[in-house]
């Protein structure tokens, strides 16, 4: 039987926290590694921030340089404006997703040290999971 698909996702920086919810119900939850400074809106290419808002995902990538990925719709239009006006990139690729190919080793010591440039990263099999429950247009929420 497949498991239960999520109708939104929230993130929960300063927790640490993935969460997949189905109607208000909470399916599973996870914990997370964020990019390597992670505190505050993501407001530019390279600044190591994890985006804050509401976003979608955007696609699936079952070929990602980590384990599994789900995009997420970072930047907005709106972002993505208001960085062109102020002469800066917002940077993109933001990713839920499992650890980098080759170090599947390291398993959950991923979540001593906030690693990503950006990404929410879970484990592999964590990611597996979440993967097989997330459709692309899925809502994400990202919390502080």
């Amino acid at each position: 039987m497949a498991p239960e698909r999520a109708d939104r996702i929230l993130v929960e920086k300063a927790a640490r926290r993935l969460t997949l919810l189905r109607e208000g119900r909470v399916l599973a939850t996870y914990p997370v590694s964020l990019g390597f400074s992670p505190i505050g809106q993501k407001a530019r290419e390279g600044d190591g921030r994890t985006p804050e808002g509401i976003y979608a995902i955007a696609y699936r990538n079952p070929r990602s340089v980590a384990h599994l990925s789900l995009k997420v719709s970072y930047p907005t239009p709106e972002q993505a404006a208001e960085a062109a006006a102020e002469g800066r990139e917002p940077g993109g690729d933001i990713m839920i997703h499992g650890v980098f190919n080759g170090f599947s080793w390291v398993g959950p010591l991923h979540q001593l040290v906030d690693w990503t440039n950006g990404c929410v990263g879970v484990t592999n099999a964590e990611m597996e999971a979440i993967y097989a429950r997330v459709d692309v247009g899925t809502p994400v929420e990202i919390r502080p």
